[in-house]
């Protein structure tokens, strides 16, 4: 497996796993509901300071918390006294982290006094993002608003603080469904649903204000007295492409709008994104093909460790040192503990492998497995350990499941 790929999977296991010292977070609750191991993911508000979200307009915290029905993680979103739970991506951060958390990205659009000029024009790879990638993360928005509107629903959270990016740039939207709640009406008789066109149209801008705040790799340039500043920013450095994209996201249209009217837009760079997605999919098939023999190898060793050296069966203490337990527990020793002429441990993972691999498929091959005190030697074949081990665990489970 790759160092990167091996390193980042590394982490999000880590991340995953992390938790707290209860003492030390006393506001964190120990369980919600049926969620337990709670973390926080963002800054716990100090408990006497009032601080709502931007976007919501309640008081807000998000948790990693693990389910205790199918112990897997998930991400909590709570408001007010509602909880929001969301599939959790560990080592997943925002757009607006990732991409606007410089504040000196803002220097172009900010106001200068009377007399002063502007800074050095931003260019591509010296203060804007490269163009390729900006399609990257349009593909991928676009895709998922589409999927959200064919199932007759809007977005409403197309915000770069609701955007999540794993690995380089894979994207997905958080909090989706959140202002669906939160601005429920019981007591109005109309349609829910009858506003869901005007909402998908705010998606669309949203887009747009998202895809410019990009290219202009700062969110001051989306703000109504930078808009031509930053379309002449776009117009410098960008295709033509990315700029009526832009445009016919955020200008008025004297018609209904659709995502799928940006595809023509897109063009040919669908297939760039597709072709991207399909290598990075090979590159980790591969790697997958060299690790997947390791979970098979393991479940043989945590069987082979529940025989060897059992102290006690069916109130037999001699259980794991006669029989057909016996021959394992010397094979056991013949993987792990042989020494060199001179009493040296001799460690080889190949043999270990290779040794495993043929008990696993039960070659014929025949093999000497000698005491402790050499005294000893017998000579047995693979396929024979084989049945001694799948008998003896087999042994195992029935007692456990209570048929012995």
């Amino acid at each position: 497996m790759a160092d990167e790929l091996r390193q980042e999977l590394i982490n999000r296991h880590l991340i995953t796993m992390a938790q707290i010292d209860q003492a030390d977070m006393p506001a964190v609750p120990a369980e919600v509901d049926s969620y337990h191991s709670l973390f926080p993911l963002e800054p716990l508000p100090p408990p006497n300071r009032i601080q709502k979200s931007s976007n919501f307009g309640y008081i807000t915290s998000c948790y990693k918390a693990v389910n205790s029905k199918d112990d897997l993680p998930y991400c909590l979103r709570r408001i007010h006294a509602l909880v929001f739970a969301y599939d959790f991506h560990a080592g997943g951060e925002t757009m607006m982290n990732r991409h606007f958390n410089d504040p000196n990205a803002d220097a172009y659009f900010t106001k200068r006094k009377w007399g002063q000029h502007d800074g050095p024009l931003p260019r591509q790879h010296a203060g804007l993002l490269p163009e390729s990638l900006i399609w990257a993360y349009i593909v991928q928005l676009s895709s998922a608003l589409r999927t959200i509107h064919t199932a007759g629903l809007a977005c409403r959270v197309m915000d770069p603080t609701k955007i999540l990016i794993t690995g380089k740039t894979r994207l997905r939207v958080n909090c989706v469904g959140v202002f669906d709640v939160l601005t429920f009406d019981n007591s109005q008789n109309n349609n829910p649903l009858a506003l869901m066109a005007q909402y998908q149209q705010a998606d669309l801008i949203s887009l747009g204000k998202v895809v410019l705040a990009l290219a202009c790799n700062s969110l001051a340039g989306i703000q109504r007295e930078n808009l031509q500043k930053a379309m002449e920013l776009v117009t410098i450095n960008y295709s033509s492409d990315l700029k009526n994209l832009i445009l016919y996201l955020l200008t008025d249209q004297n018609r209904m709008r659709s995502v799928n009217d940006i595809m023509p837009m897109i063009g040919a760079r669908f297939y760039t994104q597709l072709d991207a997605a399909q290598m990075r999919n090979d590159v980790i098939e591969e790697d997958l093909a060299k690790e997947v023999q390791n979970g098979r190898l393991f479940r043989l060793l945590a069987k082979l460790g529940t025989i060897n050296e059992r102290p006690e069966f069916q109130k037999d203490p001699t259980w794991s040192e006669t029989g057909d337990r016996y021959l394992l527990k010397l094979f056991r020793d013949h993987l792990f503990h042989q020494v060199t002429e001179a009493g040296a441990p001799w460690i080889d993972l190949s043999h270990i492998i290779s040794c495993l691999n043929k008990l696993d498929a039960g070659v014929p091959e025949k093999i000497s497995l000698i005491s402790r005190d050499e005294k000893s030697v017998l000579v047995v074949t693979y396929s024979d350990l084989k049945r001694c081990f799948e008998n003896t665990f087999q042994e195992l489970i029935a007692a456990a499941n209570g048929q012995l």
